[in-house]
């Protein structure tokens, strides 16, 4: 290894180990740390849990990270060691140019809880940059006749590094005529100058040739060398003048290329070819060549490049006049550039936190810095979110802001966010810069099932299949999920009472009901009962809705005669005198039928009798009633065949025989019904009849089956319609009987019927019923037990 690199690698050693003394000594919340440029990337810079009094495993639980202005990154810590370790190489010349002390600020976030602190990182330099003359030979021009003590400005040379590693001092090649001094200028830039110590003889050496040579102050110092033509010539002793020595300007940094900065002017008091000025730029920078260029003739000084404010607010730039003999005067032009609004504000997310969920306290959703490159009022910042939204901003310290939740959320009303942070400088025009963050919300189980009605009446014919499909019940629930998973089930509405699980079940997925076994409107004709429906929740909701099963009775009963007894026992006589007018009221045929609405309307025919014009019977009640005046040629013992048949589809009858005898009066002796039924009946013509009429009623019936095929659907809205209360909803029909109470019994009723002698007419003497009427409940009775209870009928 070279002596050079050997004494450069020490030199970095000493000044690393200066940083790690001084980082000791940094405070834990707001220090500067120091490493020397060219480090290798990985290198560490400083324990920060020992610099903040953290313990290791700190770090990691409080969530600590490098925020870095902008989006460029720096540094990099190691949450398992501690460690603040640099990402990549760093060149204090690119990132700070001339700049001394290169400052990188930086910050430190704790997020749990909630820390930020400001840190630095000087990046200190090293003498890796020797210096360097923008032109390797300057031409000098001197008259012969300059005196002892002449000052020839010579260009300076140029040193990337900055302090004690830049430019310090200049030599010049040993001779005769002159020797060298270095000066410096106010912004800590040192120049050389020549200056005349013996004077000049054109003819015996009209040119010299020295060597310029620049060194740094490093250690080991650097050094760059150019060659210097001096060029003695004739007198000429008025050198230019400018009109001023130096010009202050000001242009903002949005100034074109190729825009007018200032004209210079310079005067020279000669004649001819030297008092022609030329002008030119003059101890200039590489930056201030790139940027500035000068008119030679006219002295007008224009951009070459745009300005920036964010990197150069000044210039100085130095402008020579030299005139045709070799003359030059010199004035120098300062340049402030304006800063104007032409950078947009940044905004960089530290931390960013979704879903949360609909029932989560004030929460931190984000937290993020904002940064504008302008200065003034163009770099101070205004960060707004849009109102009508449950999160509000609050700053922090060095521009931070966090994204707070604050308000009610509520998942079923709105599931996301769209959260549009704007973030605007004060600047003219005003700039801003619009960042976009979608927050989802969770969803938690605060929402009961809800059922789309309060009560379900379902329709449900007797005779019914088992695993009928009644009908459904269906619930919504607002939440997703499992929290919307629904579930139903049977309630009773008495808790002792488990009858209802063998007559009704539900799909507990898709809340369909089914009736398990067939039921009798004649034992049932309605109950009711709770569906509950339970989320999937975590605790589990519920709501409850009210079933009422209606059922719609079918015409499966035929009419029962109450009188006269058709069981066999030795019945009644009825007793007609034979001097009763037409109309005369022989007896009533009384029946009910098991059935409700229509198909317990009953109507009467005369189906049968021994002298058919002789009786009547009424259709709409069952009176027998005289058609005509009994003369002495009809038979005493008269036999009638009445047909009740009710309203259905299709219509069911049955037949009731009654027996009548014609008496001159009531105080004949009475003729027991045995000796009347040994009299020989015309059983031939009777048989006839029967038969025509079981023909007739199976005709009827299949013909009625074979309607209802046809026409099954109207036929069965039109059921319903019927069927949806207990009695006939329009004008009752003359020739049916209403069983409702307008004239003959109910099939709930059980009445005492008797014949009453030593009157003119038969009466029928009507007593309370002895049959309640059952509800739609048959509390702790069996469905049969009901059925056989209402059919069994008697009299007395």
């Amino acid at each position: 290894m070279d002596p050079e690199r050997k004494a450069i690698l020490r030199q970095r050693q000493v000044l690393f180990l200066v940083f790690l003394l001084w980082v000791s000594e940094a405070d834990c919340e707001l220090g500067r740390f120091s490493v020397a440029e060219e480090i290798e990337s990985g290198s560490i810079v400083t324990n920060l849990a020992t610099a903040l009094g953290l313990e290791l495993g700190d770090l990691a639980a409080r969530g600590a990270r490098i925020a870095s202005k902008g989006n460029k990154q720096h540094l990099q810590l190691n949450r398992e060691t501690g460690d603040l370790v640099l990402k990549e190489k760093l060149d204090r010349e690119e990132l700070c140019g001339s700049a001394e002390p290169c400052l990188l600020p930086f910050q430190i976030l704790l997020e749990n809880p909630l820390k930020i602190l400001r840190a630095e990182l000087r990046v200190a330099d090293i003498n890796d940059h020797s210096p360097v003359f923008l032109e390797p030979e300057m031409l000098l021009k001197i008259p012969e006749n300059s005196v002892p003590g002449t000052v020839l400005p010579l260009k300076n040379a140029e040193d990337l590094d900055v302090g004690s590693n830049t430019v310090q001092n200049y030599t010049i090649s040993p001779n005769s005529h002159f020797h060298l001094q270095t000066l410096s200028r106010s912004e800590g830039r040192k120049f050389p100058e020549l200056v005349l110590i013996k004077a000049l003889d054109r003819e015996e050496q009209p040119e010299l040739t020295l060597t310029l040579t620049a060194i740094d102050g490093g250690s080991p110092p650097r050094s760059g060398m150019a060659r210097v033509r001096i060029v003695v010539f004739d007198i000429n002793d008025n050198a230019p003048v400018f009109i001023q020595p130096r010009y202050e300007v000001r242009i903002p940094e949005n100034n074109s290329i190729g825009s007018l900065v200032v004209t210079v002017s310079a005067r020279d008091l000669d004649a001819g070819n030297n008092g022609e000025i030329s002008y030119s730029l003059f101890h200039s920078s590489e930056e201030i060549i790139k940027t500035f260029e000068v008119n030679p003739n006219s002295g007008d000084i224009r951009l070459r490049k745009k300005l920036d404010f964010e990197t150069v607010q000044r210039y100085e730039v130095d402008i020579e006049g030299t005139d045709g003999g070799g003359l030059s005067g010199k004035c120098i032009v300062i340049v402030q550039v304006i800063d104007v609004n032409d950078n947009v504000p940044e905004l960089t997310v530290s931390s960013f936190t979704s879903p949360i969920p609909e029932n989560a306290p004030e929460t931190v959703v984000a937290v993020f810095s904002v940064s504008d490159l302008d200065s003034g009022e163009n770099g101070r910042l205004v960060c707004s979110i849009q109102e009508d939204i449950p999160f509000t901003l609050q700053p922090s310290i060095d521009n931070f802001y966090t994204l707070v939740k604050e308000g009610t959320l509520d998942r079923e009303s709105k599931a996301q966010y769209n959260i549009t942070i704007t973030v605007t400088d004060l600047g003219t025009p005003r700039l801003k810069t619009v960042h976009n963050i979608t927050v989802f919300i969770s969803d938690v189980n605060d929402n009961s099932p809800v059922f789309t009605q309060t009560v379900y009446t379902l329709y449900l014919r007797e005779n019914n299949n088992p695993a009928f499909h009644l009908g459904s019940v269906s619930a919504n629930d607002r939440d997703s999920g499992i929290n919307a998973k629904i579930t139903y089930s049977l309630q009773p509405q008495e808790p002792e009472n488990l009858s209802l699980f063998s007559y009704i079940s539900i799909n507990s997925d898709n809340g369909h009901l089914y009736a398990l076994r067939s039921l009798d409107y004649e034992a049932i004709q309605a109950f009711q009962f709770t569906v509950r429906a339970t989320d999937g929740g975590s605790p589990a909701l519920s709501s409850q809705t009210l079933v009422q099963v209606m059922i719609l009775d079918e015409n499966d009963n035929s009419p029962f005669v109450l009188y006269p007894l058709q069981n066999g026992t030795a019945p009644c006589n009825d007793l007609v005198p034979r001097a009763a007018e037409p109309g005369y009221l022989v007896t009533k045929v009384v029946a009910v039928d098991g059935d409700s609405g229509q198909n317990s309307w009953l109507s009467y025919q005369l189906l049968k009798a021994t002298d058919p014009g002789l009786f009547t019977v009424w259709a709409h009640n069952g009176e027998v009633r005289t058609s005509r005046p009994i003369s002495d040629r009809d038979a005493i013992k008269q036999r009638l065949l009445v047909l009740v048949k009710d309203n259905g589809q299709p219509p069911l009858s049955t037949a009731a025989t009654l027996n009548v005898l014609l008496v001159d009066g009531f105080s004949e002796p009475y003729v027991k019904l045995q000796e009347f039924n040994k009299e020989p009946v015309q059983t031939d013509s009777l048989t006839l009849y029967l038969v025509i009429s079981l023909a007739s009623i199976s005709f009827l019936f299949l013909f009625s089956i074979i309607l209802f095929t046809v026409l099954h659907l109207w036929s069965k809205k039109r059921d319903a319609s019927d069927n949806s209360h207990l009695g006939p909803s329009g004008p009752f029909p003359g020739h049916l009987v209403d069983v409702s109470g307008t004239g003959t019994l109910s099939h709930s009723y059980q009445y005492e019927v008797c014949l009453t002698s030593g009157s003119g007419t038969s009466e029928f003497k009507f007593l309370k019923p002895v049959i309640p009427s059952f509800p739609a409940h048959s509390d702790g009775m069996d469905s049969e037990e009901i059925a056989t209870f209402q059919n069994t009928l008697g009299f007395s």
